[in-house]
């Protein structure tokens, strides 16, 4: 019967979406002392919320999140990679992705999918409930909550964790977004994934403009392009701004030039590219009306207006086209003194270019 009910569980997972599922128990994940390492190592940056001691609690067991945890579902759900997402011979070159002038994280170009997959989890749950004849305790997250997704997600078979921290599966690539539902039922735990197959490949690692990439699977987020564009709430450093590029939220590269990519899949209708990028110059010109209305149902709204436009500035600096000079210097009567100071960076590098 349990066996069967894992089935008929996974089997309601990919009707809703989620290409992979797997189950894991509550234990404590396998590589918590990782995650305390690199909070030890003030490699988190400004994320002071993972460091708080309710945070490291619930990671370092998921039972302290729902007590009555017997079991976690671990699912995945695609979106499409960039498109060309890479050249032929595995190199990143300039044009990739598509874009021209702004470039957005692949995964940013459709809608939330913190407004999207909840109600997907609710309706699995719903599913659940219904087979065993009565309510369940549960919680759910997507990338919302204190718990440590790819430890999890490779626990429960669904991949192994790469050289550039994503988690990655031999026959879907790492284009794809996790979450999990924590449950009061008992099903029969999954194998976990535990062979390598990065091997001796460093492409990330060689790829990554900012040299983020450390040896132990990890990130120094403080050189993060993505935790750079989104998570950063002050000034970007001064050193940084040339290496982001182009990248006006988030970043691909490190899956870009990832061979397991040439397997990703066909994305999820809800995260495809809803509009094309508009050109940078226009961007800087958003009213916080225009920025809010553009952007509600997308993940660009969490580096809100004056995140965005500062990301734009820096963007347009690494342009270095004169044509873009008019609308930053109106950008230095902005509101917001973020703005102006990275509008100013970014003329300086124009006109010394």
């Amino acid at each position: 019967m349990t066996h069967d009910l894992k089935e008929a569980i996974k089997d309601k997972a990919r009707q809703l979406g989620f290409i992979l599922t797997g189950v894991t128990t509550p234990e404590p994940p396998p590589h918590y002392a990782t995650f305390e390492n690199w909070l030890a190592q003030g490699r988190h940056g400004t994320m002071n919320y993972l460091a708080s001691e309710r945070s490291r609690l619930r990671r370092a067991d998921p039972r302290h999140i729902l007590p009555e945890c017997k079991s976690i579902l671990v699912l995945a759900t695609p979106y499409s990679p960039p498109s060309p997402f890479r050249s032929p011979d595995g190199v990143l070159r300039e044009g990739d992705g598509g874009e021209v002038g702004v470039r957005v994280a692949a995964y940013a170009r459709g809608l939330d999918y913190h407004d999207v997959l909840p109600a997907r989890m609710q309706e699995l749950v719903q599913f659940i409930e219904a087979q065993v004849g009565g309510p369940i305790k549960n919680r759910w997250y997507t990338d919302s909550g204190p718990i440590l997704e790819r430890d999890l997600a490779q626990r429960a078979g669904l991949g192994w964790i790469g050289k550039n921290t994503c988690l990655i599966h031999p026959r879907h690539g790492s284009y794809f977004l996790l979450s999990e539902i924590l449950l009061d039922l008992e099903l029969e735990p999954d194998p976990p994934f535990v062979t390598d197959h990065c091997g001796t490949c460093t492409r990330c690692i060689q790829a990554c403009p900012t040299q983020c990439i450390l040896p132990d699977r990890t990130l120094d987020a403080r050189k993060c392009i993505s935790y750079l564009t989104i998570e950063l709430k002050e000034d970007i450093p001064l050193d940084l701004r040339e290496k982001i590029g182009n990248w006006a939220f988030g970043c691909d590269i490190c899956q870009m030039v990832c061979p397991w990519n040439r397997f990703a899949s066909e994305g999820d209708p809800a995260f495809q590219p809803n509009a094309p990028l508009p050109s940078p110059t226009e961007e800087l010109t958003l009213t916080s009306q225009a920025f809010n209305q553009r952007f509600k149902r997308s993940p660009i709204k969490r580096a809100k207006r004056r995140g965005y436009l500062r990301n734009i500035a820096v963007v347009l600096g690494n342009t270095g086209d004169l044509q873009t000079l008019p609308v930053l210097q109106t950008a230095l009567n902005d509101e917001e003194p973020m703005i102006r100071e990275h509008a100013k960076w970014a003329m300086e590098q124009i006109i010394k270019n």
